[in-house]
């Protein structure tokens, strides 16, 4: 992989001041919708478990399968997305996803076996992998290079808030019946109103979708240039249009449209472009963010804190995460991707470590339960809050924001769709292997993984990824 060249860099660097940012941030506001649905669809389980037991009969597998093919749905949908995205274009494919959005929550409110239930949930994933990929490559593609970091950014943002949103409307839900079990609406359990909640952001999503333009470098792709121009006028002015037009029309290959084969190197193998993506995708997930998202209730009483001050932990680290997102927009166009990278994993490996310092000199009580003294459970605890603070300035949003933006236009569709696979697959891995760990292995040797793999990030980010900040996207080689 190298840099794009410096001559091209930034060849139209007036754009960010002519660029017509009230559409611009229009556009922004209804693809990050993705990203809400992204996070209140993953958010949207929690509290529905008895509902899904006693509704369905299930034991501890069952659930636990149930509930996890959700993330069946991500790998596949984020493949198949970015690799229709080439086909269709990135809006109407974000209209699909809009409508399994839609129609999955319906079905997962109403589904009266377990098997109906799975596959719309394994539909519904797949809409959530759709947005994953597609929301922050769209941005990407219509935003100025000047703020396309702090732009794509508010997609982490919106996916915490949706994940926030799901908790709060599932809590005021169960509180309103009784519990989440009981009838509430139309003699429907509060469980199942939980998962039909989702139905109108999936329906606010749709119609808003209607309202904004296709990708311009997609719309280029397939030779509707016309159309393109008319769209390039509408994001960056007639002035500037023409010269973005060419610079696009530069970066295709007159007869060659965009396929997966593409993501080949001439002399055979994979492009370096693409490992570095699916470097990114994988070990965004291998430092161990979500078992704190998915296990963080059960992960601090594993340590010894009660559930109460368990759930307390959890809002905090949401809300930490939220901050920390807005300390990314505010750096991530000035000081770079790469360093903010590198802060990261530094942030995170120490973090880590202290957590496993922590984990690894507690007591186990009579019936084998890990037990902090004080002074460990508060290193332990603010560890944690570091460390997601670290991931979430950096990790978190700069992992989709390089996806978006790294890959050159020829092969950007094509190349999302085998990083999206690789991130929601090791995103799978992860969730289904830390109760095995945690409980085999126990929590200071699972957090030395996952603090190791911080370490390895730092080199790796150091070696293979380059710095993408304020190049335009017909900049990118690879």
């Amino acid at each position: 992989m190298t840099d794009a060249s410096p001559a091209r860099a930034n060849p139209a660097p007036g754009i960010p001041a002519r660029a017509n940012m009230a559409f611009i941030a229009a556009i922004v506001a209804v693809a990050t919708i993705g990203g809400f649905l992204f996070g209140y669809d993953s958010g949207a389980v929690n509290g529905t478990q008895d509902g899904l037991r006693t509704a369905f009969d299930l034991g501890d597998g069952g659930l636990g399968f149930t509930v996890g093919s959700l993330l069946i749905g991500c790998f596949v949908g984020a493949f198949l997305a970015g690799w229709l995205a080439d086909k269709m274009g990135r809006r109407n494919v974000m209209l699909m996803a809009a409508m399994l959005f839609f129609v999955g929550a319906l079905v997962q409110g109403l589904a009266g076996s377990q098997i109906v239930f799975v596959i719309a949930r394994i539909a519904g994933g797949m809409a959530v992998g759709a947005a994953s990929v597609l929301s922050p490559a769209y941005i990407s593609e219509v935003a100025p290079a000047d703020v396309r970091g702090r732009l794509t950014t508010v997609q982490q943002i919106m996916i915490i808030t949706g994940l926030t949103a799901a908790f709060v409307v599932n809590y005021a839900l169960a509180a309103s019946a009784g519990a989440s079990t009981e009838s509430f609406w139309v003699g429907l359990e509060a469980w199942r109103w939980m998962y039909l909640m989702q139905a109108i952001p999936a329906a606010i999503f749709f119609v808003a979708l209607l309202f904004i333009p296709e990708s311009p470098r997609y719309l280029v792709s397939k030779r509707r240039e016309e159309k393109a121009h008319s769209v390039l006028t509408s994001l960056f002015g007639a002035d500037v249009a023409e010269t973005k037009l060419q610079e696009i029309r530069e970066s295709f290959t007159a007869d060659h449209r965009p396929r997966l084969r593409d993501l080949r190197a001439p002399g055979g193998g994979i492009r370096p472009i693409v490992w570095a993506g699916i470097l990114l995708a994988v070990f965004q997930q291998l430092v161990g963010i979500n078992v704190i998202f998915y296990y963080g209730a059960t992960l601090w009483q594993l340590a010894g804190f009660t559930e109460d001050q368990s759930l307390q932990i959890n809002i905090v680290s949401g809300a930490l995460s939220i901050a920390a997102c807005f300390v990314t927009i505010a750096l991530i166009d000035r000081i770079g991707r790469k360093p903010l990278l590198l802060i990261g994993s530094a942030g995170m490996a120490v973090t880590l470590f202290a957590m496993v310092f922590a984990f690894a000199n507690g007591t186990l009580d009579a019936e084998g339960n890990l037990q902090l003294s004080n002074e460990l459970g508060v290193i332990a605890l603010v560890a944690a809050n570091l460390y997601v603070i670290f991931f979430n300035i950096s990790w978190g949003p700069v992992m989709w924001v390089m996806l978006g933006e790294m890959f050159p236009n020829q092969i950007r569709g094509s190349a999302l769709a085998v990083a999206g696979f690789a991130q929601w697959f090791a995103n799978y891995v992860i969730a289904q292997t830390f109760p095995i760990m945690a409980a085999g292995l126990g929590l200071a040797v699972s957090y030395s993984f996952y603090a190791v793999s911080a370490v390895i990030s730092f080199f790796l980010v150091k070696r293979f990824i380059h710095e993408t900040k304020g190049k335009e996207l017909e900049a990118m080689v690879g």
